[in-house]
């Protein structure tokens, strides 16, 4: 795609605390940690949410810091490319936890956007903690105008991922 953007890089996790735009889900999902972490690590993952319309890993197994996917969100007119910079998976422990940050994409007016995944045991099932950091920049919307859209979207995905998980 031509209209393509670099994206400034993440250097690490402290950005989801400290990110202009932040949101958070935080959710006991009733699921073990294994197959929620199954789930969110699969080819064509995501695709119980409607804001997206495809996510592929474009980086073969195992996967691990340095591992590169690529989204479209729906209806399929805005891009990224992704990196991972963190990547752990402690299975005795039961807790697994993923980083990326997006390289490219056809979003002018972003500067920085990044995920951070934390799947642990809870009570019954699991607990899912789901980090999105945004820093705009350039020609975008400004944040009062932006986060209202940004926190409707996000609030999407996580209904989305309560009810994928609520079937299981």
């Amino acid at each position: 795609m031509s209209n393509r953007h670099s994206l400034e890089p993440i250097a690490d996790e402290t950005f989801f605390d400290t990110a202009p735009m932040r949101y958070r889900i935080d959710v006991n999902l009733p699921v073990s940690p294994e197959y929620a972490w199954s789930e969110f690590t699969r080819q064509n993952t995501l695709d119980w949410c409607r804001a997206l319309k495809s996510v592929t890993y474009t980086s073969a197994r195992p996967y691990s810091v340095g591992t590169t996917r690529s989204i479209s969100l729906a209806p399929g007119f805005a891009t990224m490319e992704e990196i991972f910079f963190i990547w752990d998976e402690n299975p005795d422990e039961h807790t697994y936890r993923h980083a990326f940050h997006g390289v490219r994409g056809s979003m002018p007016g972003l500067k920085r956007f990044g995920e951070l995944t934390e799947v642990s045991p809870a009570e019954h099932g699991c607990r899912l903690v789901w980090l999105f950091g945004i820093e705009l920049g350039g020609t975008s919307l400004p944040s009062w105008l932006s986060s209202p859209i940004s926190s409707g979207a996000f609030g999407t995905v996580e209904t989305d991922t309560l009810r994928h998980f609520a079937k299981r």
